[in-house]
């Protein structure tokens, strides 16, 4: 699918705001949409997601934009926008939220997020049905907020499934999904993706060196993860 690609700043990204401001969305809303079809799309052509497993949500004030249910993300369009109020009553567009709103409603209700992410990453879903935890086998699990927790495995969909992801979430942006995923959120879509791409790779990268026969990984104390996670605080460019 060769436009799951695209970025929101592109040609095609300013023709989609028109169309959406068209539609009687404000400005930010469109925008925050095109970016949210962006990144779906991303996920799948990152090989994250399959199909139309998988979902994705921003939140501009008080309105969550979000994946629709059972729509290929090669297929959305402006007039597929789709928005709920932060009590989960849609106030924007016709097509039904993803099946997953539970899970994105209570991040939003619990956190300061305005981003989250939800994926079915091959890695970090083998992960998820090995251990209560990803091993720290890496420094950047500091950049999760520690060890990635899994939350035991609830159906789909359900407040069973957005209670455990929730106690999983604690003092975390990210967390794996036992038998089905991964969830991160961020203070925007690029850092809420990038929290999964940098999941799935820890994941891959404990699975590669646990098969190693005759060799155990090597592991990160919490404290080490700890000290990582303070220099974090100053990395980067200034502002």
């Amino acid at each position: 699918m060769a436009d799951q690609g695209r970025g929101a700043g592109d040609g095609h990204g300013a023709r989609d705001v028109r169309a959406v401001r068209g539609k009687g969305v404000p400005d930010d809303v469109a925008r925050a949409w095109d970016e949210l079809v962006a990144t779906a799309r991303r996920t799948v052509a990152d090989g994250l997601v399959v199909g139309t497993s998988g979902n994705v949500s921003v939140r501009v004030a008080d309105t969550v934009l979000v994946t629709p249910t059972g729509v290929p993300y090669d297929r959305l369009t402006p007039d597929a926008v789709v928005g709920v109020d932060l009590d989960g009553r849609q106030v924007l567009g016709s097509l039904r939220p993803t099946s997953e709103l539970p899970m994105h409603l209570a991040v939003y209700g619990a956190t300061g997020a305005r981003a989250v992410v939800h994926t079915h990453a091959v890695h970090a879903t083998a992960v998820s049905t090995l251990v209560p935890e990803l091993p720290l086998i890496h420094y950047m699990s500091a950049a999760l907020g520690g060890a990635v927790r899994v939350a035991p495995y609830a159906t789909y969909g359900t407040q069973e499934l957005a209670e455990n992801m929730l106690r999983a979430l604690e003092g975390r942006t990210a967390c794996l999904l036992q038998n089905h995923g991964t969830l991160t959120y961020g203070s925007t879509l690029a850092e809420a993706y990038d929290r999964t791409a940098q999941l799935e790779w820890m994941c891959r990268v404990w699975l590669t060196a646990s098969t190693v026969q005759g060799l155990t990984p090597t592991l990160l104390s919490r404290e080490q993860v700890a000290e990582v996670e303070a220099r974090l605080r100053g990395y980067g460019q200034p502002g």
